[in-house]
């Protein structure tokens, strides 16, 4: 069968077509008239990716309607905004301070001057949130510029001044800004003045050819040339015109290409102060100073900076530079800390390279785990892994007791929690050798635990913080994974385990209820009425540490939530209550636990046992788990799971 001829000449063409129908080239009256029609084409640079941000719509968290969320946030109220939700998790908040900053400059307010500069950890998605930004406007539809103009300039700027106000009033608009002197000399020189005349053209924006967003790396401090932020005077034509004529003058500098639209700082404090003083007078006055004996020239963009956190800390120490930090917006971007949306991030970046390996089930998960656990603090109140799934919004109890931990209260003992630890690009590297070093074409969460530890004996950095993280690895992800493990293979092995549960939970549910109400239960076989089984319930709670004294809270806790969902329309299965699926779970682990260890390491096993082998097999491959890894998983399993 032959795949159909698909005509690329003619998608070129409507492309082209297309392309041609949007480009404008006429004079400035016929651009009134378009700006008349539609005041939007004049906005200025913040309002322009202001509404690219919010175009593509905005979801609030009803957080009411989600316990996890709910355990996260609280009663905070919190916006996802679609243009980044496909390229960053888990820094919802930081996200929202960015788009305020840009709300506020849209509407002209105090941070219209101001840079907006982003300060993190390595890998923590700074230079991603900015490139998102650059794309953003690569995207957007061109804007109305003045035809030739090396600033690209608004077009109302030809209006005279003493005309404004009746331009603005009846345009709907505000007209801010001045001529350029390259289009104030031609103005003058090619258009007698008439200002009317003068051609304007659509533009777009582009980051290689530097059209409407300019790029500042980090400069030698013994070689800094201003030249690069504000242009320079052409040396060719200084014979023949004066020092001062516009025509000597080169505007190709970051804050003549970025005008109207972004000019972005990178590793902005790696710059010596003085280099730096074009941004005090391009944020608080919007000007720039021209190349040479030029006057001042208007600048209307989104300033952009960012830099890792030891930078910004020996900036800010300086007193000296308090009138550059007086025009910053600081705006932290932490690491993720929720291991949910850590476990999204990997899997973005690996569908979007050419990973094709086998993933076997948890792998990215213990990666995750890993890394989230080296960017939390200590805490007297819990121990680490605790810790990671209150942070993900599990249902988490405190041992013995029915009392919530609170998420809060953990994260006023570490205010600067996510700003240190494991970056993402580590994780990455390590998923990377671990392949590499497979002969299956498979990685499995075993092999990743031994790539994470040669990376971390690599890494540069101090023994006390390198044994933290190895022990992190021993003590607490390993142990994580062998519970995973020994819950998964279990419930693999066991025929008709959900059956069982549900059994479990129903029977659970009736005597709690009875115990609650202080009634009997009635035999469905003999009719007799019963007290509420005491041991039975015990042998469930105790799987969750509940003590003889918080028995009682736990049963009122548990049969109120099922009347509630019940009474809400919900359907009731063992999973509905966290902590009791937690127990049902473990306490079906603990029964079979015994007849688990018999399967996995009987060297010799009878034609019963090894049919029950070859289930559990074909059970964990339809969970996710291919021959190999199922193969390396069930030795690890037999070696570490179930020792007497």
């Amino acid at each position: 069968m032959t795949t159909p001829e698909f005509d690329f000449k003619a998608m070129i063409q409507k492309d082209r077509d297309d392309r041609v129908k949007r480009n404008f080239e006429s004079t400035f009256l016929e651009y009134l008239q378009l700006v008349k029609s539609n005041p939007e084409v004049a906005v200025l640079a913040h309002q322009r990716l202001y509404d690219l941000i919010v175009k593509k719509g905005a979801e609030i968290v009803k957080t009411d309607e989600n316990p996890r969320l709910r355990r996260i946030y609280g009663n905070d109220i919190i916006k996802k905004y679609a243009f980044f939700e496909e390229d960053f998790f888990g820094i919802d908040k930081t996200i929202m301070k960015i788009v305020r900053y840009f709300h506020s400059a849209a509407m002209a307010g105090e941070e219209a001057r101001q840079v907006l500069y982003l300060v993190g950890p390595v890998g923590a998605g700074k230079s991603s949130l900015m490139e998102s930004l650059k794309k953003a406007l690569e995207m957007a539809s061109p804007i109305y510029a003045l035809k030739g103009c090396p600033m690209r300039e608004e077009p109302l700027h030809l209006v005279p001044k003493h005309l404004r106000k009746e331009f603005e009033e009846t345009l709907h608009v505000k007209i801010e800004g001045d001529l350029c002197p390259v289009c104030r000399y031609r103005l003058k020189n090619e258009y007698g003045g008439e200002y009317e005349r003068f051609p304007v053209e659509s533009v777009g924006f582009s980051i290689r050819s530097r059209k409407g967003i300019g790029v500042v790396p980090p400069v030698d401090p013994n070689n800094q040339d201003s030249s690069i932020l504000t242009g320079s005077v052409d040396i060719s034509k200084i014979d023949l015109y004066p020092e001062d004529d516009p025509r000597v003058l080169s505007l190709n500098g970051a804050f003549n290409v970025g005008n109207r639209g972004i000019v972005e700082f990178i590793e902005v404090f790696k710059n010596e102060t003085e280099y730096l003083h074009t941004m005090i007078t391009a944020t608080q006055e919007k000007s720039i100073p021209a190349p040479g004996k030029g006057a001042m020239i208007y600048f209307d963009g989104v300033i952009l900076a960012h830099s890792n956190e030891a930078e910004w800390n020996k900036f800010k120490s300086d007193h000296t530079n308090e009138a550059i930090l007086d025009r910053i917006v600081r705006i932290e971007v932490p690491y993720c800390l929720e291991l949910s949306e850590e476990i999204r991030i990997y899997e973005k970046m690996l569908s979007k390279s050419k990973f094709r390996a086998h993933i076997a089930p948890h792998t990215i998960e213990i990666a995750s785990m890993f890394a989230i656990l080296t960017r939390l603090s200590p805490s007297n109140k819990v121990d680490p892994m605790t810790k990671l799934k209150i942070y993900n919004g599990e249902e988490i109890l405190e041992k013995g007791m029915t009392r919530k931990i609170d998420i809060f209260e953990l994260r006023e003992e570490a205010p600067r929690e996510g700003m240190t630890g494991i970056s993402t690009r580590f994780i990455m590297k390590s998923l990377d050798t671990t392949l590499s070093e497979s002969e299956n074409n498979c990685i499995n969460p075993i092999a990743v635990m031994e790539s994470l530890i040669k990376s971390v004996k690599e890494l540069g950095i101090g023994d006390d913080e390198k044994e933290r993280y190895l022990r992190l690895i021993y003590d607490t992800v390993k142990k994580e994974y062998n519970k995973i493990l020994e819950k998964e293979v279990t419930k693999a092995f066991i025929h008709g385990y959900r059956e069982q549960a549900e059994s479990l939970f129903n029977n659970y549910l009736d005597h709690a209820e009875a115990f609650v109400n202080k009634t009997k239960i009635k035999d469905k076989n003999t009719g007799e009425e019963l007290e509420p089984d005491e041991k039975f319930m015990r042998s469930i709670e105790e799987q969750i540490g509940i003590s003889d004294t918080a028995v009682k809270g736990f049963r009122s806790d548990v049969t109120a939530y099922m009347f509630f969902v019940m009474r809400n329309g919900g359907s009731l299965d063992y999973t509905s209550y966290e902590p009791l699926k937690d127990a049902i779970e473990k306490k079906l682990t603990t029964s079979v636990r015994d007849l688990s260890r018999i399967i996995t390491q009987a060297k010799v096993r009878d034609k019963e046992q090894t049919q029950k082998y070859n289930t559990m097999v074909e059970e964990m491959k339809r969970n996710g788990y291919c021959d190999h890894c199922c193969n390396v998983i069930l030795k690890y399993a037999a070696n570490n799971l179930w020792k007497d």
